[in-house]
């Protein structure tokens, strides 16, 4: 990988938030860093295990934040169990970015999917469901690439043209 950036080739934001859980409906538990490798995703995380294509979730604060805003609530982001919190980084361009890379602290990530809100989100807040559908406001999915720790406060690069 290359080591220098330009602003054409990557944009950066900050890792804001870790979280997994270890089965579907399990509590979630908040980390300040964590491991996370080539064949189960972040340490003791469900999700990991279950598909490589689909190992680490990703969610937008800003997106997250403007959504609760909006249906006057304030839900804490990990309501959305998604893994990672990225404090400036919007996934609104949808399927053209499946296929980029994103980069978090030594990680190295490939965006695979939408991660589509589910039931659950309409009985947090009603209309939460429908606000997260459009323009992938409810986050991606990841497979890893590069394996790493990482910890709150990482760089992460949404690498372009990889």
């Amino acid at each position: 990988m290359r080591s220098e950036r330009t602003k054409e080739e990557s944009y950066m934001a900050k890792l804001i938030g870790i979280a997994t859980h270890v089965h579907s409906k399990a509590p979630i538990t908040k980390h300040q860093s964590i491991q996370v490798s080539l064949e189960s995703g972040l340490e003791n995380d469900f999700r990991g295990q279950q598909n490589p294509k689909t190992q680490v979730t990703l969610l937008s604060a800003k997106t997250w934040d403007n959504i609760c805003q909006s249906l006057n609530t304030s839900l804490d982001w990990s309501e959305r169990r998604a893994n990672l919190l990225i404090d400036d980084l919007d996934f609104s361009e949808g399927k053209a970015l499946i296929g980029q890379h994103i980069q978090v602290g030594k990680l190295l990530l490939e965006i695979t999917a939408e991660t589509d809100p589910c039931e659950r989100m309409e009985q947090l807040c009603p209309g939460l469901k429908n606000a997260l559908t459009p323009n992938w406001h409810g986050g991606v999915r990841c497979q890893v690439l590069k394996e790493g720790g990482i910890q709150l406060g990482d760089n992460v690069y949404l690498l372009k043209n990889f």
